[in-house]
């Protein structure tokens, strides 16, 4: 599974390098047959817009375009009033950053940046030059909207529903393996080692469930961000569990009815699985070692203290399928769960 992530993070490095070739190679083509000035930089615009998602690609277009004219205006007034060349550059710079950090635009601070620089070079105010300088603009952001609306979607989202898959299965693995220490008391680094690459794993799970949403128009795809952000939680449960059970000094006769409840709790690690049965046979068991008579020797009242912590952290995995569940919207629930 390794060898084809890397091959899927290739494959996407070089779909995005091609998309930036060519529609930056496409945009100063398109301004030289316009016979604009500094067509080059149509390229540099292409280049600079594609780097984004879809959505980001979108968003910063709208706002290259609106902050046009802002960028304008401010070299008119650096420019055109101050005469030293290095001076007004800086003080043209100044205000495009601090206007661009104030209204959370820092994104358009590179392009805007590329607009002053021809204008101080040109000191050219006139309506042609300003025209000039917004068909830059709009021949690069249209070839970087255009290119972006191209995303391999369906099969992203076939690979986050695989992820999903694989999580399971290794959340299952890691509950098996404690419920096995439960059970002998023998539990090997091997099992803590699993638990952190599954952590390791689900981030970068995460951030395609992320990048997957920014690349589509769809109404729903959150689901996908909301159930990594749920098995994030719950691998850090089981992360702490391993450290509580190293704690326990002597396995408790009740721990095999909690190993038991363990083995059974992992075959539902799935995505369709509402956890009430569960809860309601967790709660059997706290009532179940409520009633029971209390330790008497100090380290079997802390072994059983330990267990009944662990039934609380096992709870709080439960909870987190049940919020999940329950922040999912008619949508969401029609396309994911019917």
């Amino acid at each position: 599974m390794t060898g084809m992530k890397k091959w899927k993070r290739l494959k996407k490095r070089l779909i995005l390098t091609v998309k930036i070739a060519a529609g930056s190679s496409l945009a100063i083509g398109i301004a030289q047959n316009l016979q604009l000035d500094y067509a080059i930089s149509a390229g540099t615009i292409t280049l600079l817009t594609l780097m984004t998602t879809k959505w980001e690609t979108v968003k910063l277009s709208v706002f290259r375009l609106v902050t046009f004219l802002v960028s304008v205006i401010t070299a008119w007034i650096a420019f055109a009033h101050i005469d030293s060349i290095w001076f007004s550059y800086g003080v043209f710079i100044f205000i495009i950053v601090f206007l661009s950090e104030t209204m959370g635009l820092r994104a358009t601070i590179s392009v805007n940046s590329v607009i002053g620089a021809h204008l101080l070079t040109s000191h050219n105010f006139t309506v042609a030059s300003i025209w000039n300088e917004f068909l830059l603009v709009v021949i690069g952001v249209s070839i970087a909207l255009f290119l972006n609306l191209f995303h391999d979607n369906h099969n992203r989202e076939k690979d986050i529903i695989a992820d999903m898959r694989y999580t399971e299965g290794r959340l299952q693995s890691a509950i098996r393996n404690l419920a096995d220490y439960l059970s002998d008391g023998e539990i090997g680094k091997e099992a803590l080692d699993g638990i952190c690459k599954l952590e390791e794993e689900l981030h970068e799970f995460l951030k395609e469930a992320y990048e997957f949403q920014e690349n589509t128009f769809q109404s729903h795809p959150g689901y996908y961000i909301d159930y990594f952000e749920m098995r994030q939680g719950q691998c850090r449960i089981l992360h702490d569990l391993y450290f509580e059970m190293k704690k326990i000094q002597s396995i408790p006769e009740q721990a095999v009815i909690v190993a038991n409840y363990m083995l059974y709790l992992a075959d539902y690690v799935i995505e369709l699985n509402e956890p009430s049965k569960q809860m309601d046979r967790l709660n059997s068991i706290f009532d179940s070692m409520a009633a029971q008579e209390m330790p008497i020797t100090r380290t079997d009242f802390e072994s059983r203290a330990i267990l009944y912590h662990i039934l609380m952290d096992l709870e709080e995995f439960l909870a987190y399928k049940s919020r999940f569940i329950k922040s999912l919207n008619e949508k969401q629930l029609d396309k994911y769960w019917n």
